[in-house]
C-alpha cells in the first residue's frame, strides 16, 4: 500500500490551530480519569453487547441481524497545556463513511488477540502512530452502528512527541480537539436529517468547520458520561 508522511504540527495544541474554539479549562486530572476507568477494563462482557448505539435516539431502528465486531482508539493526547482528542477524516472515496470525522479503527481480524489488539493495529495502520505511545486505560461502552458494526472503543493515553504517518487511501487528516470542548454541555447538540424517507437523530460537536456526528459522536457523549462532563 502507497503511503505518504504527513508532518503533522502533532506538538502543537489543538486550540493553537486555525478556527479553534477556545474553552475554559476543566479540572479532571489523568489521575482522575484513570479512576474513572478503573471498572472498565477489557472484556468479554464489558459493555454488554447492544446496550448503546445509533438506535438510542431513534426509536424503532433495529440493528442488522448479523454485526461485525469492531474497535477503534479514543486517544487522549497529554498536551502539556491539556487533554486532547486525536480524530481523523475519512477519505471521500470509502464505501463506509466517506469524508465523516472517526476514531481510528476497524474490523477485528481473527489475527488479533482482542479489541486492544485491534485498535493498536489499525491506528499504526491509518496514522502510523505506534503502539509504545499508547497506553490504553479501559472502554467505552460497545456502540451498535445502523451500518452492521458492533464497536468497541478502546480509551488511551497517547504520549508525545510523535509523528504520524497518513495511510491516504482510508484518512484525509488526522487532527486534535481539546478534551475540555467535548466535555463543555453546550459544546454537545442533536440534529437530524432525512434518510430515505426517515428521519434520522444523532448527536454532533460542532468544533470550527467541523462537524463530528454520528457513531463517533455518540462515542463521544459516553465519554462525557463517564468522565462527568
Amino acid at each position: 500500500r502507497m503511503e505518504r508522511t504527513d508532518l503533522l504540527p502533532a506538538g502543537q495544541p489543538a486550540a493553537d490551530r486555525p478556527g479553534a474554539i477556545a474553552v475554559s479549562p476543566h479540572s479532571l486530572t489523568k489521575g482522575d480519569i484513570r479512576r474513572r476507568f478503573a471498572g472498565r477494563v477489557l472484556g468479554p462482557d464489558r459493555g454488554g453487547g447492544a446496550n448503546r448505539g445509533d438506535h438510542e435516539l431513534n426509536p424503532g431502528m433495529v440493528p442488522l441481524s448479523e454485526l461485525r465486531a469492531a474497535a477503534v482508539l479514543v486517544p487522549l493526547v497529554d498536551r502539556p497545556d491539556g487533554l486532547t482528542i486525536l480524530l481523523t477524516q475519512r477519505t471521500d472515496h470509502l464505501a463506509r463513511h466517506a469524508g465523516q470525522i472517526a476514531f481510528p479503527g476497524g474490523g477485528v481480524e481473527a489475527e488479533d488477540a482482542d479489541e486492544v489488539a485491534t485498535a493498536l493495529r489499525e491506528t499504526k495502520e491509518e496514522i502510523g502512530l505506534a503502539g509504545h505511545h499508547i497506553e490504553p486505560i479501559g472502554q467505552l461502552d460497545r456502540y451498535v452502528t445502523r451500518t452492521g458494526f458492533t464497536v468497541t472503543p478502546v480509551v488511551a493515553f497517547v504520549h508525545p512527541p510523535f509523528m504520524l504517518t497518513i495511510a491516504p487511501d482510508e484518512v484525509a487528516e488526522a487532527f486534535e480537539v481539546p478534551l475540555d470542548f467535548i466535555l463543555e454541555p453546550g459544546n454537545r447538540q442533536r440534529d437530524s436529517y432525512e434518510y430515505q424517507g426517515v428521519l434520522r437523530h444523532f448527536y454532533v460537536f460542532r468544533y470550527g468547520e467541523r462537524n463530528i456526528w454520528g457513531a463517533t459522536a455518540g462515542m463521544l457523549v459516553n465519554l462525557t458520561e463517564i468522565l462527568g462532563g
